[in-house]
């Protein structure tokens, strides 16, 4: 079972804007990034071609500290932080070394897929329950 991963990054030109500045909007692509990491970890695919389930977001927010530069390494770490029947919450720093760049949350939900029908919430596969769990010292 996985409730947490780290993924080391360097960050790319095409991610700055014209000052070499990490644009806002790719904290969230890091964070997915490293949740779908976690997921391969665990022996899973947050997206299997053809399945009846989804995992849609439904909150997602970041805090910025520092900022993030063209070439610079960084650290991505992301945890489990709540399981419940029908949602997973993790949250997301972004470190050089000691020092925080960011902080982020994220909340996804299992939904299933009908035909010709809009989705509708559904409870978390046992398969999928089994290989995540929360965190150690994570908030309850």
């Amino acid at each position: 079972m996985a409730s947490e991963y780290r993924l080391r990054r360097r960050v790319q030109f095409y991610e700055t804007d014209a000052a070499g500045i990490v644009h806002f909007s790719w904290f969230f692509r890091y964070m997915e990034e490293a949740e779908h990491a976690l997921w391969r970890e665990s022996g899973l695919s947050i997206h299997v071609p053809g399945s009846e389930y989804g995992f849609p977001r439904v909150s997602t927010s970041f805090d910025y500290h520092r900022a993030l530069r063209f070439e610079q390494e960084f650290d991505i770490h992301i945890r489990v932080t709540a399981i419940t029947r029908k949602s997973i919450q993790y949250t997301c720093e972004l470190t050089d070394g000691e020092t925080r760049i960011a902080r982020g949350t994220l909340t996804i939900v299992c939904v299933r897929h009908r035909a010709n029908g809009p989705m509708v919430s559904a409870e978390i596969p046992d398969e999928i329950r089994s290989r995540l769990q929360v965190a150690p010292g994570a908030p309850a």
